[in-house]
């Protein structure tokens, strides 16, 4: 599993958490992962000091490709619930599903997930968990950025490196620009329309680094022995858990007609 990192944590309790979490992902994922971050402490981290602990979990399971049913945990807890179970939850175009906390065998484009729709499921708190989500699609599509970088880096036509055509560098350039968007929108949201807003700006920005970086890497991006079609599965599946970005976008349209004025969401 091909890993891929952002700027190294400070040398602190949390720089040392996230060490141990990145190394954990590194090495194992599924199942097996979700009862390696029960032993490092997750249950407690959700509870004491989730604003530091969520973001670093669900980011590095983007940047890492691995995955855990975790999510289920940040509905459950922001429900007032004990964490370790299975709740269902919303998906694009009025479904449900489940994520597993076994591994099992699915029908989901992301082949890896142990996710399957239900036929219904009562309603949650999701401005937490869309939050969480939004997270995971932002280190999901560093973890594009970063091969499509290596990619324009080591390949040469006309002899010399790709990243220095202009039409490469712009497609980089927009990309890097939609994921430090999200990643802001994500550090502001306080409340339900800003986690909405958030986790549609991170949806967006996973789609336009995965078509991007597609396009960077061309013809070896579509291989299976590439790690690109992973990450872009799995964001299009994470994009459309409890709304996807059209979807949302639509949603918080809505709410500011409705309302007659936009809410000031960041005070500068």
């Amino acid at each position: 599993m091909t890993t891929y990192s952002t700027a190294p944590a400070p040398d602190s309790d949390l720089g040392l958490l996230e060490d141990a979490l990145r190394r954990t992902m590194e090495s194992t994922t599924g199942a097996a992962l979700d009862a390696a971050l029960v032993d490092l402490g997750w249950h407690d981290m959700l509870t004491e000091m989730p604003d530091d602990t969520i973001p670093m979990v669900f980011r590095l399971l983007g940047e890492t490709g691995a995955h855990a049913p975790v999510i289920n945990d940040v509905v459950l807890v922001d429900a007032g619930r004990e964490a370790g179970g299975v709740v269902p939850l919303p998906y694009t175009g009025g479904r449900w599903i489940e994520w597993a906390r076994e591994n099992r065998d699915t029908t989901a484009l992301d082949a890896e997930l142990p996710i399957a729709t239900v036929g219904s499921g009562d309603p949650v708190p999701v401005a937490a968990a869309r939050r969480a989500l939004g997270w995971w699609l932002v280190g999901t599509s560093r973890a594009m950025l970063a091969l499509a970088r290596t990619h324009a880096l080591d390949r040469t036509q006309f002899g010399k490196p790709i990243a220095g055509f202009q039409a490469v560098r712009h497609r980089l350039a927009e990309t890097y620009v939609a994921v430090e968007g999200a990643e802001a929108t994500l550090h502001a949201a306080n409340d339900e329309l800003g986690s909405l807003l958030a986790k549609a700006a991170a949806g967006r920005a996973a789609i336009i680094a995965a078509r991007h970086c597609q396009q960077v890497l061309g013809g070896i991006g579509f291989t299976a022995e590439h790690d690109l079609h992973r990450h872009i599965r799995r964001a299009l599946v994470l994009d459309g858990l409890l709304g996807s970005s059209r979807e949302l976008t639509r949603e918080a349209g809505a709410i500011i007609r409705s309302e007659g004025s936009a809410p000031r969401l960041v005070h500068l």
